[in-house]
């Protein structure tokens, strides 16, 4: 074995082992807990809480696939990375989601049999990224998406690939890349003849190496192409290349298969990244590669001799640095964002006390970040065949800047024009076009298209006419990508974190995987009026992969909030404007701080100057983030060599009852407490389990002592749920996860008026529970089996919020929820109490005929004991039944949608005792309650309450 590969094996087996590991969640435990949520949520009692979603849309989500109707191209689907397959009959005017009668919203591909309709969905994301989320197998409609039915591969994970033979639409070709965070067997390339009943694996490399592209010849579904990928991530490391990296070709319909990259031009061994393939013919095939090796080093040119780089202070001695002229040295301080206070002549003082040695100054701008960024690799290269895979070529001269950079195990796309091999596009950031068979490239990416592309159909009858999916959504060109439309109705936004501020009416906040910070009203409802309007309802406040936000309760406009890895900001959004940067800096001579990708924000509710930002080490400032002191140590277990940044705090929480008394989480398994502002630290995870990722800390407002964590094992394929409680400031914990069905848990949230109530989000889900924990029970209607990253309670207007990672917001009003005690569950029916509604002239109305009229609406809200047909009458205040109706209710909550109508012999009655009311029938047909007090009583299953409806 070659020196490199022994070190690359070495790495990788002193990384797997040196953490204790959580063991892979199985398959057949991922089918029991999807089997035991729909049996939960049949009988819930919370399920009908209705959630609506508030966007937003317009900036979307990441596109993983699309396909197209060949004979009527205005209809297509789109699959997203976690926000579920949508389809559109209008071209993209409008969608409707067709996955969420499915357990999951995570797709790695689509194929549709547009002979008989049937659609094919191979669950679990292909871009390796730390926010892919995993499969449960491949799924199967033919009604449109109404029913699903699970066609096996169960323990695939993350599905790559799907292909139809267009003759016979039982034959089924699936990639499939395997797990992510682990190794497991079912991997590679399967087939099967009999529509999914028995799948057979054709090619199978090993428990490491999966299969990320698969291309079959347009007119010849015998002549296919795959690449096999060889990838581990972990927590603090990811590598995206190895020597069973590779390109194979099968003659028979995928059945048996041959390495066709192998001494034959293309690039082999241990830097062999992810490749992407297209097939324009039998034997012409482009390869996108995403080479790892490394460049060759530059040649430092004369015209660079002057300026100073890091690499330079690695080996420089204390007496050539001290030679060094001070405006060269402080060009270099200054360019590469040290600290005001370190200027050449401070910084040389250091250096001859001995305090810092000159590697300092090129230690202190390297990270795992900057390590995973800055790597020198060769990155994306194009490769052609045109005999089939015997040889390979490369198709340009020097190396392919700016496209995939150091992260290309996230791109891969390469497409050919069906009508002519010479024009190719290939994606990364942004998509080019070439049209000279890969020699020359263009970027057409438009104002209006995301720059990170993972997907492009190219009409074969019209190659001009392209339909592009990517982190921003659905574009469609009809001049071979000069102009752009944008096709963004779907609300299917990645969410990292929201927040809600305490106006009235209350905005909401949320960071964004990919599309930065959003603001925007609480009330929002999807249309297209802002395009008359002129003003979308959100508005973007910050770029970059959004991350969580804070806001001054005494000033709105005050925002912090940032992008990936703690880059923070304090946003001014008043008159003033501007925005201050506020990351925390190290000192040089000290190690870098390690900060997460979602690094967390905390303003005190103590002092609303006061905010927490945590690195590996919690941050203090007194001033807005203007000035900060570091209040602890190291509070992780010190961080891992990789290029993911690793070893940091995940989540801050602040007691409500004490200034000082802090909770904090890191993403190694840490739990740390102080009671005296950073004075000192305590270890309160010892009772906890090891080595996962602590996705919230939260300090309770109801008992000083108590506090919640939930736990995360998503980074070692572990989907079991973590959640857990302390009465005793952490000294000891009580597991409260029991009844929630595995799944990754993201948040936990306390509700601030009713003690008893929490809510728990899940890769699959919300949850919530009356009883502390004791019991779980999901909620259901309006929200889809989707994770759920974050959960926000707004306390003045009773509102749940969820924050979903790739459905957007959702929210419930949970007014009735926090009134549940013991005497209302106990009772047969009970009826809420209804705020006043105001009468209004125009009920049943509409200023032209040509409109829908104006129906008023009142939801009733009451919990029954059993499931049962109750009836419902609406009454007078001198006994005439207004109206009346029939409901099977469920057990638990319910609501009664009253349209405030009347009927015919209702209003008979009423008149008869109330000769001088008037109630006129409205343009719709309708009458409607005048202006009074009425009771709404809801009575059967032995049972009867009662409430009033006052009409002001």
């Amino acid at each position: 074995m070659k020196p490199k590969i022994l070190r690359t094996v070495l790495f990788l087996f002193l990384v797997q082992f040196s953490f204790a590991q959580s063991n892979p969640t199985s398959a057949a435990k991922v089918q029991d807990a999807l089997k035991e949520k729909a049996k939960l949520t049949e009988n819930s009692t919370v399920k009908n809480i209705e959630f609506t979603n508030i966007g937003p849309t317009i900036m979307s989500g990441r596109v993983v696939d699309l396909d197209v109707n060949p004979n009527n191209t205005t209809e297509f689907y789109v699959a997203y990375a976690s926000g579920g397959l949508w389809y559109t009959k209008n071209n993209g005017t409008t969608f409707e989601p067709v996955l969420d009668s499915s357990p999951t919203q995570n797709i790695g591909d689509i194929a549709v049999d547009w002979n008989s309709k049937t659609i094919w969905v191979g669950t679990g994301e292909n871009n390796s990224s730390r926010s892919s989320y995993a499969g449960i197998g491949i799924l199967k409609s033919t009604d449109n998406g109404k029913n699903w039915s699970n066609m096996g591969l169960l323990d695939s994970h993350h599905i790559s690939r799907i292909v139809i033979n267009p003759n016979n639409g039982d034959e089924v070709v699936v990639a499939v890349l395997g797990h992510l965070y682990s190794s497991n067997n079912e991997r590679g390339i399967f087939k099967t003849t009999d529509g999914g009943k028995t799948w057979n694996k054709t090619l199978f490399i090993n428990n490491d190496t999966g299969i990320v592209d698969l291309a079959v010849s347009p007119n010849n579904f015998n002549v296919q192409y795959a690449s096999s990928w060889e990838r581990d991530r972990k927590a603090w490391n990811f590598v995206g290349n190895g020597i069973n990296s590779a390109i194979y070709k099968s003659t028979d319909a995928g059945t048996t298969w041959k390495k066709v990259s192998e001494k034959a031009g293309f690039p082999e061994g241990d830097g062999v990244g992810r490749i992407g393939l297209a097939v324009y013919n039998d034997e012409t095939v482009y390869a996108f590669h995403d080479s790892q090796f490394r460049r060759e080093a530059k040649k430092k040119k004369k015209s660079d001799s002057k300026a100073l780089t890091k690499d330079d202070f690695k080996t420089m001695s204390s007496s050539t640095f001290l030679n060094l002229v001070d405006k060269k040295l402080n060009t270099y301080l200054k360019m590469n964002g040290f600290q005001e206070k370190y200027r050449a002549e401070n910084v040389k003082q250091l250096v001859r006390a001995g305090t810092i040695k000159p590697v300092d100054l090129a230690k202190y701008l390297e990270n795992a970040n900057s390590l995973l960024f800055d790597t020198p690799v060769i990155g994306a290269q194009i490769f052609k065949t045109t005999n089939g895979g015997k040889s390979w070529k490369k198709t340009h001269d020097g190396y392919l800047d700016d496209v995939v950079y150091s992260y290309g195990y996230y791109f891969g796309m390469i497409r050919v024009s069906p009508k002519n091999p010479a024009q190719i596009y290939i994606a990364g950031v942004p998509i080019l076009r070439s049209q000279d068979g890969g020699k020359t490239f263009k970027s057409i990416n438009g104002e209006n298209v995301h720059v990170d592309h993972h997907s492009l159909w190219v009409n074969p009858n019209n190659p001009n006419h392209l339909i592009n999916g990517n982190d921003g959504g659905v574009n469609i060109s009809y001049d071979n990508g000069d102009s752009w439309i944008k096709c963004n109705s779907p609300s299917v936004g990645q969410f990292y974190a929201i927040y809600a501020d305490e106006q009235t009416p209350y905005k909401v906040y949320g960071g964004l995987q990919d599309n930065g910070v959003w603001v925007g009203p609480n009330n929002y409802k999807a249309s297209v009026k802002w395009h008359e309007e002129g003003k979308y309802p959100y508005e973007r406040i910050m770029g970059g992969d959004g991350m969580q936000v804070q806001v001054d309760n005494r000033n709105p406009n005050i925002v912090y909030t940032g992008y990936q890895f703690g880059n923070y900001y304090r946003i001014d959004r008043g008159e003033n404007g501007g925005r201050t940067y506020i990351q925390p800096k190290h000192e040089l001579g000290e190690s870098p701080y390690r900060f997460n990708w979602q690094t967390p924000i905390h303003l005190s509710v103590h002092n609303q100057d006061i905010l927490y930002l945590g690195g590996n080490k919690l941050h203090r400032s007194l001033n807005k983030g203007d000035d900060w002191e570091t209040i602890s140590g190291d509070l992780t277990q010190g961080g891992k060599k990789g290029n993911v940044a690793y070893g940091t705090l995940t989540s801050i929480s602040e007691s409500t009852f004490q200034f000082g008394l802090i909770y904090v989480g890191s993403d190694d398994g840490l739990i740390h407490v102080t009671k005296n502002g950073g004075g000192d630290w305590q270890n309160i995870s010892n009772g906890l389990p090891k080595d996962l990722w602590v996705s919230r800390v939260i300090a309770s407002s109801h008992k000083k002592e108590r506090v919640y964590a939930t736990l995360n094992g998503y980074r070692w394929d572990d989907f079991a749920s973590y959640a857990y409680m302390s009465d005793d400031y952490g000294q000891t914990w009580k597991n409260i996860a029991n009844g929630i069905p595995d799944s990754p848990a993201n948040v936990i949230k306390e509700d601030p008026t009713n003690e008893n109530i929490l809510y728990v989000g899940t890769d699959n889900g919300a949850y919530a529970s009356l009883n502390m924990g004791a019991s779980w029970q999901p909620f259901h209607k309006g929200l889809p089996n989707v994770a759920v990253h974050d959960i926000v309670v707004q306390k003045q207007a009773k509102d749940l919020l969820i924050g979903t990672h790739g459905r957007s917001i959702y929210k419930a009003n949970i007014a009735v929820l926090q009134q549940v005690d013991d005497a209302i569950t106990a009772k047969d029916i009970h009826v809420f109490e209804t705020e006043n509604i105001r009468h209004r002239p125009f009920w049943g109305s509409t200023w032209s005929k040509w409109l829908q009229p104006n129906v008023p609406e009142k939801n009733i809200y009451f919990h029954t004991k059993n499931a049962g047909r109750l009836t419902i009458k609406v009454l007078s205040d001198s006994g005439v039944v207004m109206n009346d109706d029939i409901m099977n209710a469920d057990a638990g909550f319910n609501t009664w949608n009253y349209d405030l109508s009347i009927t015919e012999k209702g209003r008979k009655k009423y008149l008869k005792k109330n000769e001088d009311a008037s109630i006129p029938k409205k343009k719709n047909g309708a009458y409607y309650l005048p202006k009074g007090t009425y009771t709404i009583e809801i009575s059967g299953n032995g049972g009867k309450d009662s409430t009033e409806l006052v009409i002001e």
